[in-house]
């Protein structure tokens, strides 16, 4: 008999809400959804300090070396989000929703 994961696969696309890469790499859904908030929650992951030092260390790049280290976290939470959309697309094989403060959104 099928595990309940897999009934629901015969049914609908099986998608993520999560941060969590390696409940992805476990699950395999279709596609993926997150929010600031678990992103959050994830970026405190051992597992996941890389994503984060990377993305510190380009907002400081960015900055220059004099920057406040508010504007530095800033910056890097703005882009933080868009680290972790970008690691979930290579084990996602369908679609990567990642919610952002609105205002965000208008930002090209």
């Amino acid at each position: 008999m099928a595990n309940l994961l897999e009934q629901l696969r015969a049914m609908t696309v099986v998608v993520a809400d999560t941060g969590d890469m390696e409940a992805m790499e476990k699950f395999r859904p279709q596609d993926s959804t997150t929010n600031p908030s678990l992103i959050t929650a994830a970026s405190q992951l051992p597992q996941y300090q890389p994503i984060v030092d990377g993305v510190l260390q380009d907002a400081r790049k960015e900055l220059g070396d004099s920057a406040d280290e508010k504007d530095v976290a800033k910056l890097a939470f703005s882009s933080l989000a868009v680290a972790f959309g970008k690691k979930i697309l290579k084990i996602v094989p369908g679609r990567v929703s990642t919610e952002v403060d609105a205002r965000l959104s208008y930002n090209t």
